[in-house]
Parts: structure tokens; sequence; C-alpha cells
């Protein structure tokens, strides 16, 4: 299995049977500097963990090119048909998925999910998600999607105990640093944390670092990936 990190909360994983995209914001991503195209290539799944512009991305244009399944919250992806990127998959918190060789489960994230019009309106777009991703072949992946820590972090644990995440770090839209560390240490037993959500914008942490500070002696489980270049796991 090989992940690729685009910057920001983007992802692309690859398996012997799906190449899936994970909240594709490629395009107006000032940590990507690769060809949509090209990063979409093959891809069989986008999955999104909620409708804010900075997640859904690329989607309806990568959507409308590949033919790909769209996966993500039951109201997100019947707006997104509407705007011309069909094929959905739609889903809710605690529900699972199930593809060839893998499955998705929604669980829950303190954040929130719409989108906002030129004009201001914002159009609701459903409950924020974590995705929770079992292999047949590989490890699993928790993609936190945007949100501030709970307690019920442990039962995510119990029940998928994921040995990959993919954790927002940046503050003001999510946790910051301090308290990201605390979830994954209180609540986890990861072997490879991703940190994500920082830097993208000015209002943002510029960097993970505090981040691996606060983890402390956990911090070799830190990776901070090349952006664009993919790595096996």
């Amino acid at each position: 299995m090989k992940i690729t990190y685009f910057g920001h909360s983007a992802f692309r994983i690859e398996t012997a049977a799906s190449v899936i995209l994970i909240d594709p914001f490629l395009t107006g991503n000032p940590h990507f500097k690769g060809d949509v195209a090209a990063a979409a290539e093959g891809v069989t799944h986008i999955v999104l963990s909620h409708g804010h512009a900075d997640h859904v991305g690329d989607t309806v244009e990568i959507a409308k090119r590949f033919g790909c399944k769209i996966v993500g919250n039951f109201e997100l992806v019947n707006w997104l048909g509407k705007q011309g990127a069909g094929n959905g998959e739609g889903g809710n918190t605690g529900g699972t998925i199930a593809f060839d060789d893998f499955t998705v489960t929604f669980t829950q994230a303190f954040h929130s999910s719409g989108h906002v019009e030129e004009d201001g309106t914002v159009t609701y777009l459903g409950m924020p998600n974590g995705l929770v991703f079992h292999f047949d072949e590989g490890p699993t992946v928790y993609h936190m999607g945007d949100t501030d820590i709970f307690a019920d972090m442990a039962l995510i644990e119990e029940l998928h105990a994921p040995k990959i995440a993919m954790v927002p770090v940046g503050d003001r839209f999510t946790m910051g640093a301090a308290v990201a560390a605390l979830a994954c240490r209180r609540y986890f037993n990861f072997d490879m944390i991703v940190p994500i959500h920082w830097g993208t914008f000015p209002i943002l942490d510029a960097t993970p670092d505090k981040f691996a500070e606060a983890m402390e002696g956990d911090a070799g489980k830190i990776r901070n990936p090349t952006i664009g270049e993919a790595f096996a796991v």
C-alpha cells in the first residue's frame, strides 16, 4: 500500500485494487505544486470528511473526468450530485461502506460542514466526520478530518485500533498542537502519525513543530512526508 500527502488534509492511498483520494483540495492549496490530473490518475474513490471548500476541493472536476465513486456524508454526496458529480455513496456517523478491498467507517468529528456561496449564504452539508479505513492488505488508517479532541476517541481505538493516523494540528479551526498530542497519546496506540491541516493559510500554525514538541517521547511516531511523494506502508 502506498500513501501520498498533498498538503492540508489531502491524501492519495493506493492499494492492489483501489486508488483513493481523501479530501482532494489541490487547486488553491499552496503546498501542492503538482498537476491535478496526474495526482488523480486512476482514482476509483474520493472520500470526503466534510463539506468545506478546503476539503471538497477538486472533487467535482475529478469525478467528472474519471467517473470515480464519491463517498461521504449523505447530505454532502447528494449536494455534489447536483453539482454534476454523480456516482455517490452516502453514509453517516457510525456507518460502514464496503468496497473491493477496503471499508470506510464514518466516525464523529467536532467541527462543522457547509458550502458558503459568494453572497454569504451557507448550504448545510451534513455532519462532519472522521474516516477509518480497513484494508484487506495493509494497516488500518484513521483520517480524523477536522476536529477537536473528544473522549470517545477511546472507543475508536477500541473498535478499530488504527495504526496510521492523519491528525489535524494547526489550531484555529481544529485542535492545536498540544491538544492533538494529548489525543494521540491518551487515546491511541498509533504506529505512525502524519500531522495535517497546518501552514496552508496564514492563520494556521505555520509548521507542525509544536506538535512534535508536545508529543515528547512519542515524537518518533511522527512522519512528515515530502508533499507529493508516495511512501510505502
